[in-house]
């Protein structure tokens, strides 16, 4: 006989045969406290009467998931701790500490089986980018930070991070926010039992009776009421300050934070991709292949081969040009030097996805593979001739007239293309899949921006080119004039003011005083702005400039100032 019952945990409706439920043996039961969710995927769906997994690959809808109130409490918190770091913020280390403290509240909340190998990198990646922002931040770490957090939630939830497979995840926020929202106002709605109203006494009588004597022990001394009085003054003036600023925009705020964080916490998807990468891959290095000849063999043989024999002369023109050799000082380095990588790197990277076109299918199912390896491999030999080509017409640049932002993306880039064909290689001699190669191609450029995100960019391009300038080679100076220089640049510019080359000594004399200026006003703006405006390097840099006043206290005046810094500007531009 079948009757419907309630329950006893969820509430929900189930089905149950005689004395049999349909509920799984195996499913743990919930405790009072947590409403753990259990780990039977089955058992979830024939408890909780939700629809079933969609039928066939792609995207499946997460099972129920019971509300607990630690879930509501990380929401809340996340609301509040976006208000001051990112609403009411000003600056980069607010951000700081909202990546640095919004893991531990999406970790309170966390719901489904832990990925905890991807928790612990990703948790590394996090701090340490939270870090490199309170000293000195920018908005490309800003742009990493919030990619980190998606893919820390995803972690949390079960799922690897792959990159559109985390896409996919923030998209599903939305949707998510709002069943959760759902899910919430029910469990709201609903009036706790006796036994949880005496629960919550557990914590609220204890809190209660330490706050009463607290106040007490203040009351009973004089010094430390007073001190404890002015903390609470200055408290109290900034509770006043956020009521006189209150705005309905700030409330709107928060219910977005509040729906994207319900959706972080509770994803309503479980997969996030068609295709499983043992079944896709492992298997077909562990399992006999069947021999079948490939329609498209021939075609990628003789493609192989042309290509191999195209690479090989142009490899022999490519050193015999720009290898060893003294340039003259009409020779075009922005042609061959920028333009000219710019287009190999390009045609390296075709190179890298055309073997990944060709090593798919039923070509892996060929009996004249190995063929097409060994031509492979030859070619493969011949691309990373043509990388270190590349590398050389870089530092061909770089030796002109010293190291710029755009060439270290220029290098950073091309490091993504050799590691890429570095993959498709690991692909080819494993039998991995296309999903296999796909997903670690799309981890490759994603990781290099966190690293030149991370990395002070501006303090080595300026080590770099002062070191060039000190050496005496006064080429590199132009960069000094021609492209910005944030804080952590300007602190290694002080060893040029004994450079004995006195245009650009007086030159950098002249700059260091006008950023003096600037970085007064700006260390007070920012102590005005409060402390999620506070930038470790820009004190740095202020007190730097501080102890070299005197080497450039002469060019405070604006008119000599300028005149310096246009005689810089004409004596170095001669090697732009």
């Amino acid at each position: 006989m079948v009757n419907p019952a309630e329950h006893p945990e969820t509430g929900e409706t189930v089905v149950t045969n005689g004395s049999e439920s349909e509920v799984s043996d195996s499913q743990p039961a919930t405790s009072d406290s947590d409403n753990a969710l259990p780990r039977d995927p089955a058992s979830l769906e024939a408890s909780s009467g939700t629809t079933p997994p969609l039928p066939g690959k792609g995207l499946t809808e997460q099972p129920y998931l019971p509300v607990r109130w630690r879930d509501i409490v990380a929401v809340l918190l996340l609301v509040v701790l976006c208000d001051l770091t990112i609403y009411r913020g000003q600056g980069f280390a607010g951000y700081s500490a909202l990546f640095v403290i919004a893991p531990l509240l999406l970790w309170l909340g966390a719901i489904g089986p832990l990925m905890r190998t991807s928790l612990w990198i990703i948790g590394t990646m996090t701090a340490v980018l939270a870090v490199k922002m309170i000293w000195c931040g920018s908005f490309l770490l800003l742009a990493a930070g919030f990619a980190l957090l998606v893919c820390f939630a995803m972690a949390l939830s079960g799922h690897r991070p792959y990159v559109l497979e985390s896409v996919v995840f923030a998209s599903q926020t939305i949707w998510a926010g709002y069943e959760g929202s759902i899910a919430y106002g029910r469990q709201c709605g609903r009036l706790s039992p006796p036994e949880r109203n005496v629960a919550w006494l557990s914590y609220i009588l204890p809190t209660v009776t330490f706050v009463v004597f607290s106040l007490l022990f203040i009351l009973a001394n004089p010094d430390v009421f007073t001190f404890a009085w002015a903390r609470a003054e200055v408290v109290i003036t900034q509770i006043r300050e956020w009521l006189v600023n209150f705005s309905l925009t700030e409330v709107l705020f928060w219910i977005a934070v509040a729906w994207v964080s319900v959706g972080l916490i509770r994803p309503v998807i479980r997969r996030t991709i068609d295709e499983d990468e043992r079944t896709g891959s492992e298997k077909s290095v562990d399992e006999p292949l069947v021999k079948e000849r490939a329609l498209l063999y021939v075609a990628f043989r003789n493609t192989l081969v042309t290509v191999i024999v195209l690479f090989a002369v142009y490899l022999v023109f490519e050193f015999k040009t720009l290898w060893f050799r003294t340039f003259p000082d009409n020779f075009y380095y922005a042609g061959y030097a920028h333009e000219g990588a710019a287009w190999l790197t390009l045609a390296l990277a075709l190179a890298t996805a055309l073997l990944s076109i060709i090593f798919r299918g039923s070509i892996l199912h060929d009996p004249r593979l190995p063929l097409l390896r060994t031509l492979t491999w030859i070619w493969s030999l011949q691309k990373f001739l043509l990388a270190l080509a590349v590398y050389n017409r870089l530092f061909i640049y770089i030796g002109y007239n010293g190291m710029t932002r755009l060439r270290m993306v220029g290098m950073f880039g091309m490091s993504a293309v050799v590691v890429g064909f570095i993959l498709v290689l690991w692909k080819i001699a494993r039998n991995r899949s296309f999903v296999w190669l796909l997903r670690r191609q799309l981890w490759t450029p994603v990781l290099l921006f966190y690293l030149y995100a991370l990395l002070p960019v501006d303090a080595i391009v300026v080590k770099y080119n002062v070191g060039r300038i000190m050496a005496g080679d006064p080429k590199p100076s132009v960069q000094i004039l021609h492209h910005p220089i944030n804080a952590e640049g300007v602190l290694f510019l002080r060893p040029l003011l004994d450079c004995p080359d006195a245009i650009i000594r007086e030159g950098v004399a002249a700059l260091l005083a006008e950023r003096d200026d600037e970085a007064e006003a700006l260390v007070e703006r920012r102590r005005h702005q409060g402390w999620t405006a506070y930038q470790i390097v820009d004190v740095f840099v202020l007190d730097n400039l501080r102890n070299s006043r005197r080497h450039w206290v002469q060019y405070t005046a604006p008119n000599k100032r300028d005149q310096a810094l246009d005689a810089f500007k004409e004596y170095a531009y001669q090697w732009f």
